[in-house]
Protein backbone atom coordinates (compact mmCIF):
# COMPACT_ATOMS: atom_id res chain seq x y z
CA UNK A 1 0.00 0.00 0.00
CA UNK A 2 1.28 3.47 -0.87
CA UNK A 3 1.86 6.33 1.52
CA UNK A 4 -1.15 8.29 2.74
CA UNK A 5 -1.77 11.53 0.85
CA UNK A 6 -2.21 14.58 3.05
CA UNK A 7 -3.48 17.85 1.59
CA UNK A 8 -3.25 21.24 3.29
CA UNK A 9 -5.90 23.72 2.23
CA UNK A 10 -6.49 27.41 2.55
CA UNK A 11 -8.37 29.75 0.28
CA UNK A 12 -5.45 31.20 -1.74
CA UNK A 13 -2.82 28.45 -1.50
CA UNK A 14 -0.08 31.04 -1.24
CA UNK A 15 1.18 31.05 2.35
CA UNK A 16 0.23 28.68 5.21
CA UNK A 17 -0.71 25.71 3.05
CA UNK A 18 2.44 26.15 0.94
CA UNK A 19 4.60 26.25 4.09
CA UNK A 20 2.87 23.10 5.35
CA UNK A 21 3.45 21.29 2.04
CA UNK A 22 7.15 22.22 2.05
CA UNK A 23 7.67 21.34 5.71
CA UNK A 24 5.72 18.11 5.34
CA UNK A 25 7.98 16.97 2.54
CA UNK A 26 11.08 18.14 4.41
CA UNK A 27 10.23 16.59 7.78
CA UNK A 28 7.96 13.61 7.04
CA UNK A 29 8.31 12.95 3.30
CA UNK A 30 9.26 9.32 3.98
CA UNK A 31 5.98 8.77 5.84
CA UNK A 32 3.39 10.64 3.76
CA UNK A 33 2.86 12.35 0.40
CA UNK A 34 2.09 16.03 0.93
CA UNK A 35 0.12 18.45 -1.23
CA UNK A 36 -1.39 21.89 -0.84
CA UNK A 37 -4.25 23.57 -2.65
CA UNK A 38 -6.78 26.37 -2.44
CA UNK A 39 -10.17 27.27 -3.80
CA UNK A 40 -8.52 30.25 -5.51
CA UNK A 41 -4.93 30.72 -6.57
CA UNK A 42 -2.39 33.53 -6.45
CA UNK A 43 0.17 34.21 -9.18
CA UNK A 44 3.04 33.76 -6.71
CA UNK A 45 3.68 32.14 -3.37
CA UNK A 46 3.84 34.70 -0.55
CA UNK A 47 7.31 36.26 -0.84
CA UNK A 48 7.84 36.60 2.92
CA UNK A 49 7.04 32.90 3.33
CA UNK A 50 9.46 32.04 0.51
CA UNK A 51 12.25 34.14 2.06
CA UNK A 52 11.79 32.86 5.61
CA UNK A 53 11.57 29.21 4.54
CA UNK A 54 14.81 29.67 2.58
CA UNK A 55 16.54 31.27 5.56
CA UNK A 56 15.28 28.77 8.12
CA UNK A 57 15.32 25.46 6.24
CA UNK A 58 17.15 26.08 2.97
CA UNK A 59 13.91 25.20 1.11
CA UNK A 60 13.10 27.17 -2.04
CA UNK A 61 9.34 26.74 -2.37
CA UNK A 62 9.29 28.56 -5.71
CA UNK A 63 11.44 25.81 -7.23
CA UNK A 64 9.15 22.95 -6.21
CA UNK A 65 5.67 24.40 -5.61
CA UNK A 66 3.08 26.71 -7.12
CA UNK A 67 -0.40 27.94 -6.21
CA UNK A 68 -2.99 25.36 -7.32
CA UNK A 69 -6.59 24.26 -6.80
CA UNK A 70 -7.96 21.01 -5.39
CA UNK A 71 -8.59 19.65 -8.92
CA UNK A 72 -4.85 19.76 -9.63
CA UNK A 73 -3.77 17.38 -6.86
CA UNK A 74 -4.44 13.66 -6.32
CA UNK A 75 -7.46 12.78 -4.16
CA UNK A 76 -6.11 13.02 -0.59
CA UNK A 77 -6.65 10.58 2.27
CA UNK A 78 -6.56 13.42 4.81
CA UNK A 79 -7.51 17.06 4.27
CA UNK A 80 -6.33 19.64 6.79
CA UNK A 81 -7.63 23.21 6.77
CA UNK A 82 -5.01 25.74 7.78
CA UNK A 83 -7.60 28.01 9.39
CA UNK A 84 -10.66 29.87 8.23
CA UNK A 85 -9.81 33.44 9.17
CA UNK A 86 -9.97 34.44 5.49
CA UNK A 87 -12.96 32.19 4.77
CA UNK A 88 -13.12 28.42 4.64
CA UNK A 89 -12.62 26.70 1.32
CA UNK A 90 -15.55 24.46 0.32
CA UNK A 91 -14.27 21.20 -1.09
CA UNK A 92 -17.40 19.06 -1.19
CA UNK A 93 -16.51 17.17 1.99
CA UNK A 94 -15.58 17.87 5.58
CA UNK A 95 -12.06 18.55 6.75
CA UNK A 96 -10.28 15.86 8.75
CA UNK A 97 -8.72 18.57 10.90
CA UNK A 98 -8.68 22.36 11.12
CA UNK A 99 -5.41 23.74 12.47
CA UNK A 100 -6.90 27.19 13.02
CA UNK A 101 -3.68 29.04 12.20
CA UNK A 102 -3.76 32.81 11.67
CA UNK A 103 -2.72 34.10 8.25
CA UNK A 104 0.59 35.98 8.71
CA UNK A 105 0.38 37.72 5.31
CA UNK A 106 1.46 41.35 5.60
CA UNK A 107 2.71 40.88 9.16
CA UNK A 108 6.16 40.78 10.76
CA UNK A 109 8.77 38.06 10.35
CA UNK A 110 7.99 37.10 13.95
CA UNK A 111 4.36 36.39 13.00
CA UNK A 112 5.59 34.15 10.14
CA UNK A 113 8.07 32.39 12.43
CA UNK A 114 5.33 31.69 14.98
CA UNK A 115 3.03 30.15 12.35
CA UNK A 116 5.91 28.14 10.83
CA UNK A 117 6.79 26.80 14.30
CA UNK A 118 3.20 25.69 14.87
CA UNK A 119 3.04 24.00 11.46
CA UNK A 120 6.34 22.20 12.15
CA UNK A 121 5.10 20.93 15.54
CA UNK A 122 1.82 19.67 14.09
CA UNK A 123 3.51 17.91 11.17
CA UNK A 124 5.83 16.11 13.57
CA UNK A 125 2.73 14.87 15.44
CA UNK A 126 0.90 13.52 12.35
Amino acid sequence: MGKKKIAFLCVHNSCRSQIAEALGRHLRGDDFDFYSAGTETKPRINQDAVRIMKERYGIDMEQTQYSKTMEEIPVPDLVISMGCDVGCPYIGRGFDDNWGLPDPTGQSDEAFQAVIRQIEERILRL
